[in-house]
């Protein structure tokens, strides 16, 4: 079975059933609730970046050099781990586009956020947020990114069986409109990303949960705990 690892505020870890490990979002210098560090992480093969900010970047660039992970993001974004970080590893996406690599087909969906990033002194690979769509060993997993609820949540209905939904809130949405992301996406399991890592960010995972209900499952998962599905 696919494996999900939490690994604090948004970066999970995907393994498939042959091994392959797909990063996401890899803040883990500088994250208060990281259970790992980059160093930790020994095999890597793919490095996705839902957008461009340094919480979700992170460590992600030094991973994708060290391990020659392939790099999956926006066509900015790829272009910046091009250009200016020299990794050629790397393959560009943009929203509603998808490709299918060797591990799965991977597709990025639309989110409200910022698209500054991280490192870009120039402002020249500024880009759009997104999600991905992760389809591998006959499973899918929707992974949101940082986002505000959206009404495009709705056209991923019965095509999900994980979905990783940010409920920090301020700079995402918050657990009421995460549930309303639940009630428009009807995923199998539900595991709430994206808070307790700042105190602005803090919220009540059980909580949430009493309020998505019979909805879906919701899995908590602390730091450095997996979920096979």
């Amino acid at each position: 079975m696919p494996r999900l690892t939490f690994h604090g505020h948004s970066c999970f870890v995907l393994e498939s059933n042959d091994g392959t490990t797909l990063l996401i979002d890899p803040f883990l210098t500088g994250n208060p609730i990281a259970d790992i560090g980059p160093g930790d992480l020994t095999r890597v093969d793919y490095v996705l970046f839902s957008h461009g900010h340094e919480d979700h970047i992170g460590d992600g660039f030094e991973i994708a050099q060290r391990t020659g992970a392939m790099v999956v993001s926006t066509f900015e974004i790829v272009s910046f781990a091009q250009q200016v970080k020299g990794i050629e590893n790397a393959h560009p996406l943009h929203i509603g586009g998808g490709h299918d690599f060797a591990v799965g087909r991977i597709k990025m969906t639309p989110a409200l956020h910022g698209g500054a990033v991280a490192g870009d002194d120039t402002g020249q690979f500024t880009t759009v947020p997104g999600g991905f769509l992760i389809t591998l060993d006959g499973k899918t997993v929707y992974h949101a990114g940082d986002t505000a609820l959206i009404t495009d949540m709705q056209l991923l209905k019965g095509q999900v069986d994980v979905a990783c939904l940010p409920i920090g809130d301020n700079f995402t949405m918050g657990p009421d409109d995460a549930v309303k992301a639940v009630a428009m996406i009807e995923p199998r399991t539900v595991i709430p990303m994206h808070y307790n890592t700042f105190d602005i960010i803090a919220q009540d995972p059980r909580a949430f949960a009493r309020s998505v209900g019979a909805s879906a499952r919701v899995e908590i998962l602390e730091p450095g705990q997996s979920y096979e599905f």
